[in-house]
């Protein structure tokens, strides 16, 4: 499968540019409009040229950013991510040159409380330093998972709206189970509400001291 890698989010339909200013013909499913490579600031959506697409109208769409550090699995996060009809916002980054994760932190955790994005998924070394930047941004629920069963868990107790990963510690194999659980998982609601309402209350609250 080959992946476009190369625009950002406006419009339903666009044409790919390729490295070298030229179009290359082929209209893309999803959304956006071509860009040149050389402009990293801006973030891109990533989208598949099969010609026929699973269908994604149930789907949540996701926010993904690693580091250096997470680049790697976050592109095999991508591919399945695609690969499993899910559309995808990639903030960034696109390669293994040192860059600071809050950076990436702050851009997916603000899409996802902006309802850009249903969900945020984070990569850096360890997934530490994503857990505690991303949760500098109010509304924000990060948790950091290195298994299945934590990754269960921060969904169905903590209604946990980002989630980040080590990518120093884990496989590809093991992040993307580790994902797949997260996605699939619904908050249970019940008492772990009265919870979730008591850690909105903190946000308001350090909102509130600013």
């Amino acid at each position: 499968m080959v992946y476009n890698n190369c625009c950002r989010s406006v419009n339903r339909n666009f044409r790919c540019e390729t490295q070298s200013n030229e179009f290359c013909g082929q209209t893309y499913w999803g959304v956006g409009v071509a860009r040149r490579r050389s402009n990293p600031i801006e973030s891109r959506s990533v989208v598949s040229a099969k010609k026929i697409m699973p269908d994604t109208s149930q789907k949540p769409r996701i926010a993904l950013g690693a580091d250096h550090a997470g680049f790697p699995v976050k592109e095999s996060i991508k591919r399945y991510l695609l690969e499993s009809g899910y559309p995808v916002e990639d903030v960034g980054t696109w390669s293994d040159e040192s860059v600071d994760y809050p950076d990436y932190a702050k851009r997916v955790s603000q899409r996802v409380v902006g309802g850009e994005d249903r969900f945020g998924i984070l990569v850096c070394g360890t997934g530490i330093g994503m857990t505690i930047a991303a949760n500098k941004v109010g509304g924000v629920r990060a948790a950091l998972a290195h298994d299945a069963a934590t990754a269960r868990m921060a969904r169905e107790h903590n209604d946990a709206n980002v989630l980040a990963i080590g990518g120093r510690l884990v496989n590809d194999a093991g992040a993307i189970e580790i994902v797949k659980d997260f996605l699939k998982t619904e908050f249970a609601g019940g008492r772990h509400q009265r919870r979730i309402d008591k850690i909105s209350e903190l946000d308001r609250d350090r909102a509130g001291n600013k």
